[in-house]
C-alpha cells in the first residue's frame, strides 16, 4: 500500500517561491531566505530553486553546528530538509541499556523546523554504529529480535509527527546481491527482520514515510536487482514500505551511473517513491591539500553530481535529493578513503565549487521546463 504524505514540499512557506516570483528575479527573491552569516556568494539558495514536488537537502553535523556560525548559517538557508549525520543512530541515543539520551537529536529536529525543514530521520536498523553494550553482550537470538523491536519503536514514537521520511533498514545487502549476513541475520535466521522493521516502525508512526536505504545500488546490476526484488515482496505482502534511498556515495575513478533515470523509474513502476540520500563524489585529493591539483577533476565532480540530481529531477516519483554534508571542512570522506576527498559542492571556506554551479543550473533548468 502507499502511504499518505503526511507533510508536503509545497506546503513550507520558505521552502521554494513560485515560478513567477523566480521569473521576476531569483537573485533578488533569494534573499529574502538570507540569515546573518551565510555567504552571499552563494544565491540564490538551492531551497528556492528547486521544484516544488522535490525537496533538496543535507545531512547535518551537530558539532559543526553548535561551534560554526558559517556551517549553521549555510545549513538554514540552503536546504528545505535535513538528515541527522550521526544523532539518530543507535549508540548515540541509547549509549547504556534503557537509558536514553535523545538531547542531540531533539537539538536536531528543532534546528530544522525553526528553518521549516522537512527531516529525514536516519537510522533505524543498522548493523554499523551499535552502542557497545549491543556488541559485545552475550545475548541470545530472542533476545536480539526483542531488543531491535523495542529501539525502532522507541526511537520511532519519540520523533512521531516529527519525521518525514525514515530510514528504516539500512544496506541489507551485499554488492553481489546475496543478503547481507550481519547481527540482525543471524539473530533472525534471515532477512525477516526487514518486514518487521517496516511494520514496527508503521506502528509507532503511522504517518512517516518509510524508506529502504543502500548503497552501489545506482545503477542497474546485481545489487540494484535484489533490491527490488526485496521491495516488490514487502508490496506484495501489504507491508508499509514508502520508497528507496539511493546513498550516491561516487567516486570519479569509476564511471558515473548513466543508467540512473532509468533504474529509478523502475522502482517508481513499482509503486515507490525514492530519494537520493547521501550524494557526495569524491576526488583525488594530494597527501597534506584539501581540494586537487587538477582542477579539471572538480569539473568532472560536477558532471557526477549533475547525473545524479537530473536522474532525480525527471522522475516523477523522486521526491528528495540529499547530500551528505555541504562542505568539504567536514566531510567524512578523507578519514575513511585515503588519498581521496574534496567530496561536496562547497570547499573548505565554503566557496562554490563547480558542482554547487551545476546544482544550481539544474535546478533552475528543471523549474522552468514545461
Amino acid at each position: 500500500m502507499r502511504m499518505k504524505r503526511s507533510m508536503t514540499i509545497a506546503g513550507l512557506a520558505t521552502a521554494s517561491l513560485t515560478v513567477a516570483t523566480l521569473a521576476a528575479g531569483p537573485l533578488a527573491s533569494a534573499s529574502t531566505l538570507t540569515v546573518t552569516g551565510a555567504p552571499a556568494r552563494l544565491a540564490p539558495p538551492l531551497r528556492v530553486l528547486t521544484p516544488p514536488r522535490m525537496a533538496i537537502g543535507t545531512a547535518i553535523n551537530m558539532d559543526a553546528l553548535s561551534s560554526d556560525p558559517t556551517y549553521k548559517a549555510v545549513a538554514a538557508t540552503q536546504f528545505n530538509v535535513a538528515s541527522p549525520e550521526n544523532v539518530m543512530k543507535w549508540e548515540v541515543v541509547e549509549p547504556t541499556q534503557g537509558t536514553y539520551d535523545w538531547t542531540q537529536a531533539d537539538q536536531f529536529v528543532a534546528f530544522a523546523r525553526r528553518n521549516r525543514q522537512l527531516v529525514r530521520g536516519h537510522t533505524l536498523v543498522w548493523h554499523n554504529q551499535l552502542p557497545s553494550w549491543l556488541t559485545s553482550g552475550t545475548f541470545t537470538n530472542a533476545q536480539l529480535q526483542a531488543l531491535l523491536k523495542k529501539h525502532v519503536q522507541e526511537e520511532a514514537r519519540h520523533f512521531r509527527g516529527k519525521i518525514w521520511q525514515w530510514d528504516v533498514v539500512n544496506e541489507a545487502f551485499n554488492d553481489d546481491g546475496t543478503p547481507r549476513q550481519d547481527i540482525w541475520y543471524k539473530a533472525f535466521g534471515g532477512t525477516s527482520y526487514i518486514a518487521d522493521a517496516f511494520r514496527w516502525a508503521h506502528e509507532a508512526d503511522p504517518k512517516a514515510l518509510l524508506f529502504y536505504n543502500d548503497y552501489n545500488i545506482e545503477s542497474i546490476g546485481a545489487k540494484s536487482n535484489a533490491v527490488l526484488a526485496m521491495v516488490k515482496q514487502l508490496r506484495a505482502q501489504h507491508l508499509p514500505i514508502s520508497g528507496v534511498g539511493f546513498q550516491g556515495h561516487l567516486d570519479i575513478k569509476y564511471p558515473a551511473p548513466s543508467d540512473f533515470p532509468q533504474n529509478l523509474r523502475r522502482f517508481s513502476r513499482a509503486g515507490l517513491d525514492t530519494a537520493v540520500t547521501e550524494a557526495d563524489v569524491r576526488v583525488n585529493v594530494p597527501a597534506g591539500a584539501t581540494e586537487p591539483t587538477d582542477t579539471s577533476e572538480l569539473i568532472t565532480q560536477a558532471t557526477y553530481f549533475t547525473v545524479l540530481l537530473n536522474g532525480c529531477l525527471y522522475t516523477r516519483r523522486c521526491i528528495s535529493f540529499t547530500f551528505w554534508g555541504f562542505t568539504d571542512k567536514y566531510s567524512w570522506v578523507p578519514g575513511v578513503f585515503p588519498g581521496e576527498g574534496a567530496a561536496l559542492i562547497l570547499d573548505q571556506n565554503y566557496r562554490p565549487k563547480p558542482a554547487f554551479r551545476a546544482v544550481q543550473k539544474a535546478l533552475l533548468v528543471a523549474r522552468f521546463r514545461r
